[in-house]
């Protein structure tokens, strides 16, 4: 499995993507430039990453630029073909605003930036020590789509407590339901706010953003990576 990693004109965690997928987790990376639109070396079995950061300055609304990039053009063409993308915090926003990913994730309720340690709960069915990083995290969408993401197990993380408890004292944005991260009907098409790929090194002691990467991508390859 290949993962392809989007830069963007104000891309800032593209190098953690990239050091985390090929230094922690030991999988071949290739960088990708927004103006570029060959993905021919990828098939459907590989990934294609759109990193956190604020892409084109976040000019207009979050990834509302970005989505309209050669690359993303590329992106959506393969996602629509069966590949897997994912997206972090800016890379969310992107797919939400390219219709990959229902929704839109709007400002925070406390109207401020959170950079801060949190805990998300998946179908790993534990709480994750995971950081955020923005000031437009809170997902909102209407009740039918809420209940479609539901209906449909599209929900795939939720933020917690540290014992995995879903609560609205764990809810550091005002998201709806404490979502944390969504998937398309296909689960091939994944985003989330809160970065994984600075959770996977044991010299931050934290490594549970390695168990993020294994559940959505890696349950097939070799269990060392979680070493």
């Amino acid at each position: 499995m290949k993962f392809g990693v989007i830069v963007f004109p104000g891309s800032n965690c593209d190098q953690d993507m990239i050091g985390a997928l090929r230094n922690d987790l030991h999988q071949e990376v290739i960088e990708l430039w927004h103006k570029d639109h060959d993905l021919s070396m990828f098939t459907e079995e590989d990934c294609i990453v759109l990193p956190g950061g604020f892409s084109y300055g976040d000019y207009l609304r979050c990834g509302a630029i970005a989505r309209f990039s050669p690359m993303m053009q590329e992106t959506i063409k393969f996602a629509q073909r069966g590949g897997k993308v994912f997206g972090v915090c800016n890379g969310f926003q992107i797919l939400c605003e390219a219709g990959l990913l229902p929704g839109v994730l709007l400002k925070n309720a406390n109207q401020q930036f959170v950079c801060k340690n949190v805990y998300i709960t998946g179908k790993e069915n534990k709480a994750l020590k995971i950081p955020i990083a923005h000031g437009e995290g809170r997902f909102h969408a209407d009740e039918k789509t809420l209940q479609e993401l539901e209906q449909n197990d599209q929900i795939i993380y939720r933020y917690c407590d540290q014992h995995g408890e879903v609560n609205d004292a764990s809810n550091p944005n005002g998201t709806l339901k404490n979502i944390a991260g969504i998937c398309n009907k296909n689960r091939n098409v994944f985003g989330m706010m809160p970065h994984p790929e600075r959770a996977c090194s044991g010299k931050l002691a934290n490594q549970d953003g390695k168990t993020v990467f294994n559940s959505l991508f890696l349950q097939n390859v070799s269990s060392n990576i979680l070493a």
